[in-house]
């Protein structure tokens, strides 16, 4: 894989060593409203997705890289998903886990370093962020890289006994 990389962080492939890092942030109920999952993964099934986790983004659609601090340090996940190589598309998701190591650049530089890799390397003309409008931290990181807001699914999610708006953000290379 090529090295993807920026100042402060570098995105890898994921290894068994990451078993209980995923672990620990699949099964944080905090992260279940975004991922839509509603119930706990065991050991045993993530180390299944572990052991297939190399498999190519052609054939499985999706990459999963593990987002590192110069410390090697991982601090989160940053995903491409359904990806289309017939018309060019991947859908882009980011995830860091502890809210100290939150706003201080490596959700930037992740995203930077992707989109960087997903445009150049990948031959992707576009990829998309599905937000949800209450998370301006999130509308505020996708904007910033250049991301535009082009649509809203109203009543997208339901949590905590109500339905959100989920808006879908939208990155083109020219």
């Amino acid at each position: 894989m090529v090295t993807l990389e920026g100042k402060h962080i570098y995105l890898r492939a994921l290894e068994k060593e990451d078993l209980d890092f995923l672990y620990k942030l699949e099964n944080s109920t905090a992260v279940w409203e975004i991922s839509g999952t509603v119930t706990p993964y065991s050991k045993n099934v993530l180390e299944l997705y572990l052991e297939n986790a190399h498999r190519d983004i052609y054939d499985v659609k999706q990459l999963r890289l593990v987002i590192c601090n110069t410390d090697h340090k991982r601090i989160g996940l940053i995903d491409l998903f359904d990806f289309d190589p017939k018309n060019k598309r991947a859908g882009v998701g980011i995830i860091i886990l502890d809210k100290a190591d939150r706003n201080h650049g490596a959700g930037f530089e992740s995203l930077q370093v992707l989109c960087a890799y997903a445009f150049k390397t990948l031959g992707l003309r576009q990829v998309y962020a599905n937000i949800l409008e209450e998370n301006s931290a999130s509308i505020h990181l996708f904007q910033k890289l250049g991301f535009e807001r082009v649509g809203i699914k109203k009543d997208w999610i339901y949590s905590d006994g109500e339905y959100k708006n989920e808006v879908l953000f939208q990155k083109i290379e020219h």
